[in-house]
């Protein structure tokens, strides 16, 4: 039998767990700040808000997560159920496809749109020179609406629905639909009464997630001119110059956020969905004739109108009129967003390295907990991570402030307001959940039996991270920081509220140049916003295609 190695008391095993409980700590400030905002005083603001605006804001926020999440969960589901129990044209490049308006974010699709649908665009144009219309023959829906807020984010968000239920349709639903079949169920009374019942939870952890970056959407509300809380937040801290009310703001709203996690919670209550993993795939039903068409127009008329149709938009539009600066005034531009997402996306994989790791070595429910609360910024929309950011670090900043006056009589004005560092922060706060999820996922790989071994040869626990799952963890590593990174590139609302003055992104150009309806400027930065989201697309396909067994029929792809 092994001695105790006589060093090994001197790694302090209380250091890791105070450090994942420092990190979650740190993350649940501006949740808190949030929280407390509730009882600050407005200077009159909030109760003409809760008097006039918050109604508005209630009705108009909940009328998109309705609409967003009826479209979005059909069309998601739809889609996965067809490229997983059907074989039609084009199923094998459908099923990682449907994955490419991930790339494209929602206010660049309403920009594109707002281009091709308005009155003055080619639509509307070739309607009138085709049947010799006026202003007054016809009548076309409006872009600019709520409606069209519903499209434009649900063509964005549904691949979150596809990707998660699919998932649970690949995992046991499709071979239990078919033995329903052969016991004389229907294809539809099989699909509702067995396969949809089974991927429940995926369905509800997809719909979550829509209705949750419908929260956080701010560029394409406020350019459709849909009031909602993100950009009642915006307007009461930048137009009103009231933080307080924004603060109050961001509290309702994180309500909206609280409840939707309580209903997904509800819908899947106590029941169990296992699954051996080891049986074989399920025979796909191959459709023919109209049926096969049909299927085809379903899959991929999402993605024609959520990537490609865009895409080809954009192109143009910077081929024949793009952003003046783009050039070497346009590099700053690029350098700042590739910056502040590569800083960020650094920061966030070191904080879910040191939450995974820790909750892997302390299995004591405090550090476990701390590591779940330390991701739940995922589910706050940007704008209220940024209220959250602001309100503590003003606080400091005019307390130190004052502080100095008072002893010293110097000001040292805002250090942390409208910092990078509180750009940073605040994108950590948003997508560490992004980072956790793959770091965690590598991690459960690696056999506990590989932690024993390290430490009866000595090794602590930052010597066994660096020389044993390291070298592991680069797929899940590198994945990670890719996605953040993108992530990070496409993020609005808070870049907006906490970006130092006179320091510009891709995503605020094309905020700012859409704003002022210059849409054929904006494309140039959108268009490179969209590049760089292909890459996790491609990465998670590749992933997907990975991790699925072939059927007995098919081969290899």
């Amino acid at each position: 039998m092994t001695a105790p190695i006589a060093s090994a008391p001197a790694h302090r095993p209380w250091l890791l767990p105070a450090a994942v409980l420092a990190v979650a700590a740190l993350v649940a400030l501006p949740i808190l700040a949030v929280g407390l905002s509730l009882f600050a005083d407005s200077g009159g603001l909030w109760p003409r808000l809760a008097r006039r605006a918050l109604p508005i804001y209630l009705v108009n926020t909940a009328v998109l997560l309705v609409g967003v999440g009826l479209v979005a969960g059909i069309v998601g589901t739809a889609t996965a159920w067809l490229v997983t129990a059907c074989d039609f044209p084009g199923r094998r490049i459908a099923q990682w496809a449907l994955l490419l308006p991930f790339a494209m974010p929602a206010y660049v699709l309403a920009y594109v749109y707002t281009d091709l649908l308005e009155y003055a665009g080619p639509v509307q144009s070739a309607l009138r020179d085709a049947f010799g219309w006026d202003r007054d023959d016809y009548s076309f829906p409006a872009i600019r609406s709520t409606a069209g807020a519903v499209a434009m984010l649900a063509l964005a968000f549904y691949a979150y629905v596809y990707l998660l239920v699919r998932a649970a349709f690949l995992a046991r639903s499709v071979a239990l639909a078919e033995a329903a079949r052969s016991l004389g169920q229907g294809p539809w009374r099989a699909f509702y009464r067995v396969a949809l019942p089974m991927a429940r939870p995926g369905l509800a952890a997809g719909l979550a997630l829509v209705l949750m970056e419908t929260l956080a959407d701010f560029g394409t509300v406020e350019f459709f001119g849909v009031r909602t809380f993100t950009t009642g937040i915006y307007r009461s801290w930048f137009l009103r110059g009231s933080p307080e009310a924004a603060g109050q703001l961001a509290s309702v709203l994180m309500l909206f956020v609280l409840a939707i996690l309580a209903l997904e919670a509800a819908s899947r209550g106590r029941a169990r969905y296992a699954g051996d993993g080891h049986s074989a795939p399920a025979r796909r039903q191959p459709l023919a004739g109209w049926k096969a068409w049909l299927a085809a127009l379903v899959c991929f008329l999402p993605v024609v109108l959520g990537f490609l149709l865009p895409a080809a938009v954009l192109l143009r539009l910077s081929l024949t009129g793009g952003d003046r600066l783009f050039g070497p005034a346009f590099l700053p531009l690029a350098a700042n967003t590739a910056t502040v997402a590569a800083l960020a996306a650094l920061l966030t994989l070191a904080a879910a390295l040191l939450l995974g790791y820790g909750a892997r070595l302390d299995r004591r429910p405090l550090s476990r907990f701390a590591a779940r609360f330390a991701t739940m910024g995922y589910a706050i929309p940007g704008s209220v991570i940024a209220v959250g950011v602001l309100l503590p670090l003003a606080s400091f900043d005019n307390a130190l402030d004052a502080w100095m006056r008072e002893l010293f009589g110097l000001s040292t004005g805002l250090l942390l307001t409208g910092s990078i560092a509180a750009l940073l922060f605040a994108y950590v706060v948003r997508f560490l959940a992004v980072a956790s999820n793959a770091v965690e996922a590598g991690l459960a790989r690696v056999t506990p039996a590989m932690d024993d071994a390290a430490r009866s040869l000595g090794h602590g626990p930052a010597s066994t991270l660096a020389r044993v799952h390291a070298p592991l963890l680069k797929g899940s590593l590198l994945s990670a920081a890719l996605l953040v990174f993108v992530d990070v590139a496409k993020e609005l609302p808070a870049t907006l509220l906490l970006r130092p003055f006179g320091f510009d992104t891709l995503a605020t150009r094309v905020y700012r140049l859409a704003a002022d309806e210059r849409l054929a400027e904006a494309s140039t930065a959108a268009l490179a916003i969209a590049v760089v989201g292909i890459v996790p697309i491609v990465l998670l396909s590749r992933a997907i295609a990975a991790s699925r067994p072939a059927s007995r029929h098919e081969r290899p792809s």
